[in-house]
Parts: C-alpha cells; sequence; structure tokens
C-alpha cells in the first residue's frame, strides 16, 4: 500500500482500478434525460416530412405574383384552406391561392406562400399586394433532417434537445447506459440520526445527506445509504452488503490514526486490497482506497467539508470514467482573490470560497473542514499550492468549481 502520495498519482490509481459500466438498459425518452446514450440513433424519416408553411398566409404560384403591389394588387381565386394537420388532394392551377396556417402541408402546384400582411385577407378573392419568388417562405421536406441522418451517437449525454430530437423522430425509447451504483457508509460512534434524540457527545450525522445529495445533484442515484458506528465486524458486515450491491462504494469517517479510526482494522480483516492511504492535501490527507472483489472502495474523512473536497477531488473522477460521462469531472478554472487568506500553506489545500464573475471570495470565517454552514453559499475550491506563505488579494489563483 502507497501512502502519502500526490493528488495526481491517487486519481491515476483510482481510474487505473475502476472499469465504464457496460451494462445498458432501455429507457423511455423522459427517463432517459441526462443519460449517456449506448447507441446510434439514426433518423427513420425526413423532417418535416412534407413540404410545409413557415407562415401564415396564402398558397400560391409565384410566377402568378409577378408585377403585384399595393397600387396594382394580382387577385387571385381562393379554392381551400388548410390548417397544420390537414391534408388536401387540391392540386393548384394558375391564377389560384390556397388560403394556409404556419406548418400546413404546401398544396400540391404551389411553390411559394405569401404572408397574409401583404395580401387583404381575402375568403373567396385574395389580392396580392407584392411579387415572389420561387419557394420563397417555403420549407423543404428534409429540411430539419433526412432519413439516414445519424443525429445522435453512442456516448452523447442526452440533454433536453436530444429528448425533443427522438420524440420528432417518433421514437418512444431509448438504450442507454445503466448509471454507477453508488453505495454509501457512514460510520462513527458519535453520530446520530436526523429526529432522533441528542445524547451527550452526540452530534447529527450530515454526511449521508451531504453525499448522497451531491450524488443526486450529479444525476447519480445511491442505491445503499447505511449508517454505523464504530464496530468493527458490523462495519465490515455492511461494507459486504455494499459491495454486494454496488459499482463503487463510498464510506466517511474512521480513516485517520486515532484509536476508532477503524478502517486500518476493517479493511485488512475482510480482504480488502488496500492500494493507498494519504494523499498530500488538506483537507482530507488520511483517505483510503482499496478494492474488495474488484469493487473499489474510496474511504474518506469524516469531517464534513473534508469528505465533501475529496468527494470532489477523488470521486468525480472515479464517476466520470465508469459512467463515460465527462460532465461529471470538476472544471478548473483561474480567478482574482477578492480577500486574503493568511494561513501557511505547507502541503496542497483546497479552501472552500465563491467564485462568481472571475473573481472568487473566501468567507470570513468557518473554515475549519468540521464546519458546514460556511458551505452553504461556496460553488467552489480554491486551490493554495503547497509551499504557499499566504494569498493575497489580487493574487491570480486555481479554482475548482463545484
Amino acid at each position: 500500500m502507497l501512502k502519502g502520495i500526490e493528488l495526481t498519482q491517487a486519481i491515476d490509481i483510482l481510474l487505473e482500478n475502476v472499469q465504464q459500466v457496460e451494462t445498458t438498459e432501455i429507457k423511455g425518452i423522459l427517463e432517459a434525460l441526462s443519460r449517456i446514450a449506448a447507441q446510434d440513433v439514426v433518423a427513420p424519416l425526413d423532417n418535416p416530412p412534407f413540404d410545409r408553411s413557415p407562415v401564415d398566409g396564402y398558397a400560391l404560384i409565384a410566377e402568378d405574383s409577378t408585377g403585384a403591389s399595393l397600387e396594382k394588387p394580382v387577385k387571385l381565386k381562393v379554392v381551400g384552406k388548410l390548417f397544420a394537420g390537414d391534408y388536401s388532394d387540391i392540386r393548384l392551377k394558375s391564377n389560384q391561392a390556397i388560403r394556409i396556417m404556419t406548418g400546413a402541408m404546401i398544396p400540391q402546384g404551389a411553390n411559394c406562400v405569401i404572408r397574409q400582411e401583404s395580401t387583404n385577407y381575402g375568403e373567396d378573392i385574395v389580392e396580392i399586394y407584392e411579387p415572389l419568388k420561387t419557394f420563397q417562405n417555403y420549407c423543404y421536406t428534409g429540411e430539419d433532417f433526412k432519413r439516414g441522418n445519424r443525429l445522435i451517437s453512442k456516448g452523447e449525454k442526452l440533454n433536453f434537445v436530444h429528448l425533443a430530437l427522438l420524440a420528432s423522430m417518433g421514437y418512444t425509447t431509448i438504450n442507454v447506459y445503466t448509471q454507477p451504483k453508488v453505495a454509501l457508509l457512514v460510520t462513527g460512534d458519535e453520530l446520530a440520526i436526523p429526529g432522533s434524540d441528542l445524547g451527550p457527545g452526540k452530534i447529527y450525522n450530515s454526511n449521508l445527506f451531504l453525499i448522497a445529495a451531491r450524488l443526486k445533484e450529479l444525476s447519480i442515484m445511491p442505491v445503499y445509504l447505511q449508517q454505523s458506528g464504530d464496530d468493527v465486524d458490523i462495519v465490515i458486515q455492511k461494507l459486504k452488503q455494499a459491495v454486494s450491491v454496488a459499482d463503487l462504494v463510498i464510506t466517511t469517517g474512521g480513516v485517520s490514526v486515532g484509536e476508532k479510526d477503524i478502517f486500518h482494522q476493517v479493511l485488512p480483516k475482510m480482504g480488502a486490497d488496500q492500494k493507498f492511504w494519504k494523499v498530500k492535501l488538506k483537507p482530507g490527507t488520511p483517505a483510503i482506497f482499496s478494492t474488495y472483489k474488484n469493487i473499489p472502495i474510496l474511504s474518506l474523512s469524516g469531517n464534513p467539508f473534508a469528505a465533501l473536497a475529496t468527494f470532489e477531488l477523488l470521486a468525480r473522477p472515479v464517476l466520470g470514467k465508469m459512467a463515460r460521462d465527462a460532465s461529471l469531472l470538476t472544471t478548473t478554472t483561474t480567478a482574482t482573490m477578492e480577500t486574503d487568506f493568511s494561513k501557511r500553506s505547507k502541503g496542497k489545500r483546497f479552501v472552500r470560497a465563491v467564485y462568481q464573475n472571475g473573481k472568487v471570495k473566501l468567507p470570513e470565517s468557518g473554515h475549519a473542514s468540521g464546519m458546514v454552514a460556511s458551505m452553504k453559499d461556496c460553488n467552489c475550491l480554491v486551490e493554495i499550492e503547497a509551499g504557499n506563505n499566504g494569498t493575497k488579494k489580487g493574487e491570480m489563483v486555481k479554482v475548482i468549481v463545484l
């Protein structure tokens, strides 16, 4: 087992030990939102499937409008009316027009549509006040897409436009990759379940909700949510249950060097293959990565901000690979500090902050890794490089946007 490794090396080891999810499932269109397409989707038809009008007006033959003006209108006989969804087998002849609405099929023989604003809105005879060109105000069959076009590629993440596109092709389902199944186990004798009485020396369990909710924000639905005290055998039992149902297990608590940091007993006793312990960063230094029956187990610090920071830094790359979803990776940018950070950083440090319009502001207080309230309005992590003696207002810093 490696100890005290750099963050980049930790990520490399994590990615070497996880696999992309290969299983797929058929989902209805709305259920497929934010999922990854497991197939190419080819258009089975032209869209629109017929020539149609983009405006309300009159379909006519362009040559019949030659020389038309407000002073000398061309008069055409109106031989019908078409709304969107209507069909007519009328074939338009010279000196005829058909009243037509937006989206309606252009009748045979017509080769343009005049906007109703350029007519007298006639019902039996319509006056045309301007000349038109052939195919003016005319939408062609297949103008949007043609039969045989590949419109969605395998591996694309499906957004609301993809779903509309599927519907416009007449599809009701699509084959997508199954999402990684993530189990979450939060440990600590000090933890009480929210809603229960808070006994002496106890704190309410916020980590379970912090990480589970973050997973849901990332469109990953956790399949196993459990809390345990610091009994080694019970934690082993729950870990084995988690491994049996999940592709990835995330735990919080019990990873440091205290007497009750039990994962140093749990993992060897259950036969897990420990890959590394301790990453050169703060908060969250004592993170442990191991595998059991080829299922990755990422064990994070029990302090809420440390758990969140290392989830963002370590778990998200894993989820991105497993889910084939690049959007699960963190976004990095640079920003100008609006506040000082005077604390010396011997190693790489990540600080909660608010990022907006190229600037980043740190909370005035509440930087301890066990504090939750100061995380509420923060939307980024500011990276402070190792050996830094303090960061001043106006300096450029690296920012990881959450």
